[in-house]
Order: C-alpha cells, then sequence, then structure tokens
C-alpha cells in the first residue's frame, strides 16, 4: 500500500504571497499541510548571495514556527527556460550552475530532493538529428554530475518533470522510461519521474491515469491541479473546474495503488492567473482543492484499511 503525503508546491505564492513568514502561516494555518514543495519561483539561485541567505534564515525560523518541511525544491513556472538542453554551450554552463545553487539553496532548507522538467531545446536543435544527439547525451551528462553534488549534501534523489511537447522531453510514456534509463546509468542518486495529472502529452497518451500506473513505482511526485483533457491549466479542485476538468482523485489514487509505489507526495501545484476576479480566490480555492482530496484520500484509506483509520 502507498503512504501519500499531502503538500503543496509554492507556484500559489507568486508574487502574493513571497514573504515567507507568510506563505507558511498560509500553508499550515489555512490549509493544515505539511509539506512544501519550494519553488524558484519565489527565490530565484542567481540573486544576491547575502539576499538568499537571509531570505532562508527567514524561511527556517517560520518553517519551525508552523512545524513545517520542505521536501523538494523545484525550478518553477517563471524558471521553465531551456536549462542544460541550452543551444548555447555557455547557456548550458549557466544552467548547470544555476540548478547547483539550487540543490545548496534546498539543502539549507531541510529539502532531500530537488527537480525541474529535463530541459528544453530549441526548435532548431530537437529538429536536426545530430544536434539533437548532442544535446541530449551532454544533458544526461550534466543531470549525472548534478546527482553526485546533490549525494554530497545528503539528497535522497532527484527527479525531472515528465512534459506535453518533444521539445521538453519525455513526452510519451516509452520515452519517458527510455530517458529515465538512461539517467540512472551512471547517477550517485536515484533520478525519479515527476508526474503532472493535468500535462496533455502525445495525443497517444493524454490518459494521466495510465502515466501514473506504468511509471508510478519510480515517482516522487505527482503535481495535482484540475484540468481539461488537452491543456494543463492549473485549475484548483472546486465544484465550477470540477465540473470541466478530467482530474477524478479516485482514479488517480487507484492508479498510484496499481503502479506499486511505496510512498507518493501529492503536492497541488494550482495557478490563478493575475485578474481582478480571480484575486480574492486564490486562498479560498486552495483550501477548497485540499479539502476535495482530502475526502478523496480518507474515504479511499477506508476502503483500504477498514473505517477505523483516516
Amino acid at each position: 500500500m502507498t503512504l501519500y503525503k499531502l503538500g503543496t508546491n509554492l507556484i500559489f505564492a507568486g508574487n502574493r504571497f513571497v514573504e515567507p513568514e507568510e506563505w507558511t502561516r498560509i500553508v499550515r494555518e489555512e490549509l493544515d499541510l505539511d509539506y512544501v514543495q519550494f519553488s524558484a519561483d519565489v527565490l530565484d539561485p542567481f540573486w544576491p548571495k547575502k539576499y538568499i541567505d537571509e531570505y532562508i534564515k527567514r524561511t527556517c525560523v517560520s518553517l519551525d514556527k508552523y512545524n513545517l518541511k520542505v521536501d523538494s525544491i523545484f525550478s518553477g513556472n517563471f524558471s521553465r527556460r531551456h536549462l542544460m538542453l541550452h543551444p548555447d554551450a555557455a547557456g548550458r554552463s549557466l544552467w548547470f550552475e544555476w540548478y547547483k545553487r539550487l540543490i545548496q539553496m534546498g539543502a539549507e532548507m531541510g529539502a532531500f530532493s530537488a527537480g525541474s522538467h529535463f530541459g528544453a531545446m530549441s526548435v532548431r536543435d530537437v529538429n536536426d538529428p545530430p544536434s539533437y544527439r548532442a544535446r541530449m547525451s551532454e544533458g544526461i551528462h550534466l543531470w549525472q554530475e548534478l546527482s553526485r553534488y546533490a549525494k554530497d549534501l545528503g539528497y535522497k534523489y532527484l527527479f525531472f518533470e515528465t512534459m506535453s511537447v518533444a521539445r521538453e522531453l519525455a513526452h510519451t510514456i516509452q520515452e519517458a522510461r527510455d530517458l529515465h534509463e538512461q539517467l540512472n546509468e551512471h547517477s550517485a542518486i536515484p533520478i525519479q519521474y515527476c508526474l503532472d495529472v493535468g500535462h496533455a502529452p502525445a495525443p497517444s497518451d493524454r490518459d494521466a491515469c495510465r502515466w501514473i500506473r506504468e511509471l508510478g513505482k519510480d515517482t516522487a511526485i505527482i503535481h495535482l491541479q484540475q484540468s481539461d483533457l488537452n491543456h494543463s491549466r492549473h485549475w484548483p479542485f472546486v465544484e465550477e473546474y470540477n465540473q470541466q476538468g478530467v482530474v477524478d482523485p479516485r482514479k488517480v489514487l487507484e492508479a498510484i495503488e496499481a503502479s506499486g509505489a511505496e510512498e507518493m507526495f501529492l503536492h497541488f501545484e494550482i495557478l490563478h492567473r493575475e485578474s481582478f476576479e480571480l484575486e480574492n480566490r486564490v486562498i479560498p480555492d486552495l483550501k477548497g482543492s485540499v479539502d476535495y482530496w482530502r475526502k478523496y484520500l480518507k474515504s479511499f484509506n477506508e476502503i483500504r484499511l477498514g473505517p477505523t483509520h483516516r
């Protein structure tokens, strides 16, 4: 049976709740969650070290105050860039250093895992076979180098998120498997999957539950969002969007169990675009989403374990 750990990443914080004293308060007092996936949207590794050090110090104080755990650190929404598949050698070197600093930041907050999408190729590189092979070979090597750096800092694993288009890699189940195998051939610690129930990959692979059933055993984290079939909407799990969306918590949980996963972090990845109508819905929608999933987790556990378990 799978052990579930419910948390949220900080995509919701954006430019709304950037203060560590505020987002920690929200996660504990409003959402009553135990786990946080920290995001480079909130604190970029290339910002001045003095500011980063002070922010992390404030964060650690607030994490202790609210008894929260940063289990992972993630590249975030604003840093969805080429990363270590940049077409320029100088760009790949820059992002490798950026990633090392991300891992260092996470370690200072107590994280034991770090990840992002594997990388994104330029249109020219993905359509030129020699360039494609070169980018892939170097990208895999750089991730393996990062695994050694992360191991030295006490990390348990790294993870890469499966994406929706060929340029961003792992956009089919077979491609994800092949990449996972190659990465782990010479890695110092395991490199796991991060799946997302709302991603819309190749047309033949749009059943999120099939991804979970087939890849869940080697998956560390699943991002939760309500979405329709053909997009990644990052909607909350509230009535308005649950009527439109295709993400069914019971089917997701059944797929996780079927995969044989022993432990799974379920992190909400809910994004409210900046608009007058949505600004005041952020916290209520997050609370509604947590309540919605808690209801299904409780019911699911009662079926598995009996009504005395929660």
